[in-house]
This record gives structure tokens, C-alpha cells and sequence, in this order.
């Protein structure tokens, strides 16, 4: 591995690390090691690009630190270690670590997806993302649709990232009173063209 392909940015992300550092630093080398990624810092984390595109980004949570292969649906994950964050996470999977000993075991097999995840960029494959079309509207906001056609018309104008979220948020809701309090919260949201994190 050339030091020349290692990003100061990364450096500094790396030095500021209060939480697995030294398995951030054995994932940076072992990506490294796989040729024709460039490091970077995207979404406060490093982030390894093959052509501009990202590939993988190492990334820490309290109990864990994982990499996430930006397309991981469609590797094929003959070792059985790809992790769906959360069954919202349409393309992305995490192989997930609780220390340094697990990291240095899986070498190989980062360095085998890393690979894969590489070829399926350079082959320009995508993966098929769940249309918003096909997310249920829960019958509580369509009943605000029905009462009020500018509140339907504002939430089709949204891009369709910002109408997912809504629609899982507002769906996750075991109990119509807390969906309902959910959708009249966010009303003037949607009717200001605003996501439900803006």
C-alpha cells in the first residue's frame, strides 16, 4: 500500500477518533491494500471511491464499528457476513466488528467483497430500488389527502427520498392516534416542500 493514497482529511478523522480507533486504522489499510480506491471523507467518514463513485465507508456506533458497502445487496456474501441496518436500507450493508481481533480475521474476506463491490461498479450494475409507488399510504394520511387536495398535491411534489420517509415514518406507528399526531405534526411540512428532517 502507497502512503501517497492515503487522505489527510482521513488523517485527521483517524487522530480525532475517541472510539475504535485501531480497528479504524486496520480497515483503512485493508482497503487500501485492494488497488484503485481513492480515500476520502464523505458524510463525516472515510469513504473509499472507484472512479468517483463510493464503494465502502468505515463508520463506528457505541457497540460496533462496521464497513458499509454502498451497493452491498448485490454482492453475493458467500461468507454469510452482510448486515442489513434496518429493513428501510434498500442497497446498503454493513459488515459489523466489536473489536480488533475480528477485523484482522476478516481480511481476506473484506478484501474479497472490496473487490467485488469494485467489479460491480466497473460493470455499472444498480441496485433496484423499491419505487414509492409501491409504499403503502397509511389510511390516516389519506384521509388528510381527501380533506385537503394542496396537502396531496405538496407531498407528490416532494422528492420521492422525502415522500419514503414520510411514508415509513408515518406508517411505523402501531396506534392511528400517534399516526394521525404524526401527520397533522408534519402538515406544514410537506405543504412547504420541506423533508421530515429539514
Amino acid at each position: 500500500m502507497t502512503n501517497n493514497r492515503k487522505n489527510r482529511k482521513v488523517d485527521g478523522f483517524l487522530k480525532k477518533a475517541k472510539q475504535w480507533k485501531e480497528e479504524f486504522e486496520c480497515l483503512r489499510n485493508i482497503i487500501l491494500d485492494c488497488e484503485e480506491l481513492t480515500e476520502g471523507i464523505k458524510w463525516m467518514h472515510p469513504c473509499y471511491m472507484f472512479e468517483d463513485k463510493n464503494i465502502v465507508l468505515i463508520h463506528g456506533f457505541k457497540e460496533y464499528c462496521a464497513i458499509l458497502f454502498h451497493k452491498g445487496a448485490l454482492l453475493k456474501d458467500p461468507h454469510g457476513v452482510l448486515i442489513q441496518q434496518t429493513e428501510n436500507v434498500q442497497a446498503a450493508r454493513q459488515i459489523r466488528f466489536t473489536n480488533l481481533q475480528e477485523v484482522i480475521e476478516l481480511d481476506s474476506i473484506i478484501k474479497e467483497y472490496v473487490q467485488e463491490a469494485i467489479e460491480i461498479e466497473k460493470a455499472g450494475l444498480e441496485v433496484e430500488l423499491k419505487k414509492t409507488e409501491e409504499y403503502l399510504i397509511p389510511e390516516e394520511l389519506q384521509v388528510k389527502f381527501d380533506e385537503t387536495p394542496k396537502l396531496k398535491v405538496a407531498f407528490e411534489a416532494l422528492t420521492p427520498g422525502r415522500q419514503r420517509a414520510y411514508l415509513l415514518y408515518f406508517s411505523k406507528a402501531k396506534q392511528t392516534k400517534t399516526r394521525e399526531a404524526r401527520i397533522e405534526k408534519y402538515r406544514q411540512h410537506i405543504l412547504d416542500g420541506k423533508g421530515l428532517n429539514d
